[in-house]
């Protein structure tokens, strides 16, 4: 089943992975080979370290080769632009309570940041906002009881 992702989001999982392979790997390389030349590899800390830090990389690999095998990656600025709030838009919410404005970019789960104002597809906001045009409002059921929200604007970006 695949995987949405934004196009930047590819790219940075890219870029790690590249950095795995061609900076981190040859340099754990070095570790291993570093501590088995101090000899009794039982008692090595840095040994057991280094090889416990190879497996962790190698795995982190093997899970973004996976992903982006799995991705369907989507590019917003290819979408002509419309109101309607679809993955990858920009979307900028009024909270009805509060008058504040709120911007989020909605994207996949692997990107999702808040502090960054990137927010999962699969997050209950997300979710009520799918499909929803601008001047919808729009309630949203949070944990401290539900929330509603204005959608001021809607950008490819």
């Amino acid at each position: 089943m695949p995987v949405p992702m934004t196009t930047r989001g590819a790219e940075a999982l890219r870029e790690e992975l590249q950095n795995r392979k061609s900076v981190l790997r040859p340099e754990i390389t070095e570790a291993i080979a570093e501590a088995r030349a101090h000899g009794d590899l039982k008692e090595n800390a840095e040994y057991h370290a280094a090889r416990e830090q190879q497996g962790f990389n190698e795995g982190r690999i093997q899970e973004i080769e996976g992903k982006l095998a799995d991705a369907q990656i989507i590019d917003i600025c290819k979408i002509p632009a419309g109101d309607k709030v679809i993955f990858g838009v920009t979307v900028t919410l009024l909270d009805m309570e509060t008058d504040e404005e709120i911007t989020y970019q909605i994207v996949g789960e692997d990107e999702a940041d808040l502090k960054q104002g990137k927010l999962s597809v699969m997050s209950p906001i997300a979710r009520a906002l799918i499909g929803k045009s601008v001047g919808d409002a729009v309630t949203v059921s949070t944990p401290g009881g539900d929330h509603e929200y204005e959608i001021d604007s809607v950008q490819h970006i």
